[in-house]
């Protein structure tokens, strides 16, 4: 049947119960990577930081959002920007899913997930990419010295601003970056989910 047919029975059928609505979305789910409509899938993960909406694209993953963001807005953010065709299909992010769990178990440093970067441009991008190579599991930098392997050593502000705007935290790990004088500053996820995250590296 077409993704088409199946809206279609969806919003056609009179009170279904929760059986049959599963079975729906998982026929839509297959029908529509099928028919090539899937541009963004997503799921949610439980995490010791709370719960985890992971999304990617064919190119790979491309967002990961705390309960904080909100998380219908970020699947909103995710349609006006990349695709409307967002579709909860949890096979999709398996992968994903099961590097982040390995992460929080403390079995995996790091991520070799297919990133896909269009969510971060410019001199963002660059800090954000500058984290996954040069800022390991276990250690911590400074924004100013992030700023400066990323090419702009004066650029403190604006490698603070990628932090904060990261696409992609724990994966691309801006929760490793820290002010000059060691405090923590501020995280996307809340300072206690970077004080957690920084806790399990230090294991």
């Amino acid at each position: 049947m077409s993704t088409k047919n199946l809206v279609t029975e969806l919003t056609n059928t009179a009170s279904p119960d929760a059986d049959h609505l599963r079975a729906l979305h998982a026929r839509l789910t297959t029908a529509a990577e099928r028919d090539g409509v899937l541009d963004v899938a997503y799921r949610t993960i439980d995490s010791p930081v709370g719960t985890l909406l992971i999304a990617g694209t064919n190119e790979g993953l491309v967002r990961i959002a705390y309960e904080s963001e909100n998380h219908d807005t970020v699947l909103q953010t995710l349609a006006d920007r990349i695709s409307p065709r967002v579709l909860k299909a949890a096979d999709r992010m398996d992968l994903a899913a099961r590097e982040l769990d390995e992460y929080f178990a403390g079995r995996r440093r790091s991520f070799d997930l297919p990133l896909d970067w269009r969510l971060a441009t410019g001199f963002r991008r660059t800090v954000l990419g500058t984290l996954t190579t040069d800022v390991g599991y276990g250690h911590t930098a400074s924004y100013a010295a992030v700023a400066a392997l990323a090419g702009n050593p004066k650029a403190f502000r604006a490698a603070a601003t990628a932090c904060a705007t990261n696409p992609l935290p724990v994966v691309v790990p801006c929760h490793r970056v820290v002010r000059s004088d060691g405090s923590l500053g501020g995280y996307l996820g809340g300072v206690a989910a970077k004080q957690a995250l920084l806790a399990l590296e230090a294991a």
